[in-house]
């Protein structure tokens, strides 16, 4: 085990420069959900070059793929997540760049081993996960079945702390749309169907249903479009709202209240409605303490001091990842306490000397697991365990 853990981190060490150089392209090379052309070529490229054999354009992403490398002794299969795009106008302000490579490095790097310690690696490249038109990609993959017969899946997300898989709630990304008529808002009113009025009946109707919502629940969104001139009255608004809850069961529930108002917008002011989801809905995280715990003992190992300071709530597509394979999703600290998310200053230190040691050492910590879920049956089966009876309480 000693012999095997010390092949893994002088493969990343002495290769660390290589895969800096590629988390820096892709810094440089900004894409959204499903464009991510240049950072999944980059990727997979690397992947082929190290002998894994890699499908292309997966469950409707096209920048989406899956590397596989097995070997020829049996064993667990383990998985890593690999995230690359980047958020409108302020690029890898989430850090993504990091995901990428760091998932990519330490697949390849648990590869150098696995032919002598048994079992398979599969990396999935996983577009979308700030989610968008047909965002969210791991919920299309679990959906075809992809991550059957996987044993774990693994990431590491930058962050302004190092700490464990903290909750995240369940999300739906929904567009509303009213279709009214319209004509001259003083001549011929009267013949009028106002998309404005139900568009702005149905966000009060919203106002009036967060005074009777949990306090852990949300419901937020803006209109994209409101009509485009004053004296014409619009047939056509358009707005854009997020729901979200502690788990997918109630979720199910508020959103459907959300659809309800819509619909009674529609009713009152006499237009036509859609309400419907412009992605895959997330879901939220099921958190498996065992393989966590596995995580910290690493990361204390390589140096990194671990918070269990509370954490803000926020939604990510890899909970749905964990309603069907025990997973992880910890942060590794690449800048101050006060580091937030996207923003300039979040993006400026994914690309910063601090950034890059994160990426490094989170490899590692994310390789070395593999090993131990590969190596260590017990470990392995008591996190199966627990996994499947957290599922059963869903």
């Amino acid at each position: 085990m000693v012999e095997i853990k010390q092949r893994i981190l002088d493969y990343i060490d002495n290769h660390r420069l290589h895969y800096l150089d590629m988390s820096h392209q892709i810094h440089e090379r900004p894409e959204i959900g499903n464009e991510e052309l240049f950072a999944s070529r980059l990727l997979i490229d690397h992947l082929i070059e190290h002998g894994f054999e890699v499908e292309k354009d997966i469950a409707g992403h096209s920048t989406g793929f899956i590397a596989r490398y097995e070997s020829d002794k049996p064993g667990p299969t383990i998985s890593y997540l690999a995230e690359y795009d980047a958020l409108p106008g302020l690029g890898h302000a989430c850090g993504h760049n990091i995901i990428g490579t760091s998932s990519v490095l330490a697949g390849i790097a648990l590869k150098q081993v696995i032919d002598d310690i048994g079992g398979n690696v599969i990396v999935f490249g996983c577009p979308a996960e700030e989610g968008g038109e047909n965002g969210s990609a791991k919920a299309s993959y679990v959906k075809e079945g992809l991550l059957n017969g996987v044993d774990a899946a693994l990431m590491i997300h930058p962050g302004n702390e190092t700490y464990p898989t903290i909750p995240t709630l369940a999300v739906d990304v929904l567009d509303i749309k009213f279709y009214g008529r319209s004509a001259h808002a003083s001549e011929n009113a009267e013949e009028a169907r106002n998309a404005l009025d139900a568009m702005l009946s149905f966000f009060n109707g919203v106002a009036q249903l967060r005074q009777h919502i949990l306090k852990s629940e949300r419901v937020h969104g803006v209109i994209l479009d409101g009509g485009k001139a004053a004296n014409i009255i619009p047939d056509f608004t358009h707005a854009r709202f997020y729901t979200r809850a502690t788990t997918r069961k109630s979720l199910d529930v508020l959103t459907e209240r959300v659809h309800q108002i819509a619909k009674g917008a529609a009713i009152q002011t006499g237009c036509d409605y859609e309400f419907g989801p412009i992605q895959n809905g997330v879901n939220e995280f099921v958190r498996t303490s065992t393989l966590d715990a596995l995580f910290e003992a690493y990361a204390t190992e390589l140096g990194e001091e671990v918070s269990h300071d509370g954490f803000g709530y926020g939604s990510t597509d890899t909970g749905n990842v964990s309603h069907v394979v025990p997973t992880i999703h910890p942060h590794i600290k690449i800048g101050p306490r006060s580091l937030v998310g996207h923003t300039h200053r979040f993006r400026e230190a994914a690309a910063s000397p601090m950034g890059d040691k994160a990426l490094i050492k989170g490899a590692k910590i994310i390789a070395l697991m593999g090993v131990s879920l590969i190596q260590d049956d017990a470990l392995l089966c008591s996190i199966r365990k627990e996994h499947q009876l957290l599922r059963e309480k869903l």
